[in-house]
């Protein structure tokens, strides 16, 4: 079965896409971004989804891709065409390529003119394709910088994009208004740059006239995506969390298996770490001779009850500068609390997976 993810970067407004079979367990990732790199790893994991490949659309100037991050985390295969020329590549590129995942696949299709390295990607079955910047929602990629050519994006779009079926759904790199999807019938019709009876000299002086400044990251996007997203030259992976190994989430926070907390708290770092018990204090004093039950839940030694309703109010009571494990029944209240936590700006926030339930059943 095909898995189609949307995902969004608010900052660049960009969309990253994940595409999976699901028989075969395995993904491909369209347009990564960096600062989301956790984010979709975890969403790869939370599906059972290996990665094989990240393909970039072009090389971008307003985002710094995550490829090369996904291929030192993962071991994945960074794709991008090869007219880019870019470090760090395993396989340029070419029109008319097939990217094959388990047993779907991708057609490349050379689509330049809003950079000479644009490519979209397009479903074995032509029911989705994936444009890039070359075919925005009702708009299109500029081209007034990085070998653009309002001549050349035309012939792309006409040829490549607008030969599609009509009910072929598209996903564009990015949009500005919150829209996720058209399609080739629609933007034939509606797009007012590419779209009805516009001729490629209505499109070259429209284009020609935006009036448009830089993007703002250009010159550090640029050179950062020319090396598929390696920070520096020999620069290293960003750190993980050393006080725990902790598993980070797709619903954005970091998680402590109860083993790894039991261990933890049982080594020379347990004087270090603050057990925060987000229950209420008529669940924190149950009594082994209590209702069924109850004795599976008693607190985890060196605990403090903090009640999640009380939290915003007594977070004087904590360190937020030390890390800290919320704690909870069933592992919802505390994953609140973690939120809660990292707002107030504790950066080395956990919550303990699965709660004191599984605690009991493992720890």
């Amino acid at each position: 079965m095909l898995i189609f993810r949307q995902l969004f970067d608010a900052t660049s407004s960009t969309y990253t896409y994940l595409l999976g079979d699901s028989d075969a367990g395995v993904a491909l990732l369209i347009d990564p971004v960096y600062e989301h790199e956790r984010r979709d790893r975890a969403l790869l994991r939370e599906l059972g989804l290996r990665l094989l490949a990240t393909l970039d659309t072009h090389v971008h100037a307003d985002h710094v891709t995550a490829a090369w991050l996904h291929q030192q985390r993962c071991g994945s295969r960074i794709l991008l065409s090869e007219h880019a020329r870019a470090a760090h590549v395993d396989q340029p590129l070419r029109h008319g390529d097939r990217v094959d995942f388990g047993s779907r696949s991708l057609e490349v299709r050379a689509t330049p003119g809003h950079t000479d390295g644009c490519l979209s990607f397009v479903l074995d079955d032509h029911s989705m394709a994936f444009t890039g910047d070359s075919l925005l929602i009702r708009g299109c990629g500029r081209t007034d910088f990085q070998q653009g050519s309002p001549q050349t994006l035309y012939r792309s779009v006409r040829e490549q994009i607008f030969s599609l079926p009509g009910s072929c759904l598209l996903y564009p790199g990015h949009d500005y208004r919150g829209l996720t999807a058209t399609s080739v019938a629609e933007e034939l019709r509606y797009n007012p740059r590419l779209g009805g009876d516009v001729g490629v000299d209505d499109f070259a002086g429209y284009m020609n006239n935006l009036g448009l400044p830089h993007p703002r990251l250009m010159d550090v996007a640029v050179p950062a995506n020319l090396r598929c997203g390696q920070p520096q030259p020999g620069a290293g992976l960003p750190p993980e969390p050393a006080w725990a190994p902790l598993t980070y989430t797709f619903g954005g926070i970091w998680e402590i298996e109860p083993v790894v907390l039991q261990e933890t708290i049982s080594g020379p770092q347990t004087a270090g770490i603050q057990i925060i018990d987000v229950r209420e204090a008529s669940e924190f004093d149950a009594k082994p001779d209590g209702p069924a039950g109850d004795e599976w839940l008693r607190p985890i030694p060196g605990a403090r009850l903090i009640p999640l309703s009380d939290l915003p109010s007594r977070l004087a009571e904590i360190d937020l500068q030390r890390p800290v494990v919320a704690v909870c029944r069933s592992g919802a209240r505390s994953a609140q609390a973690v939120v809660l936590l990292q707002k107030a700006g504790c950066s080395q926030a956990a919550n303990l997976a699965g709660g004191l339930l599984r605690w009991r059943a493992e720890a």
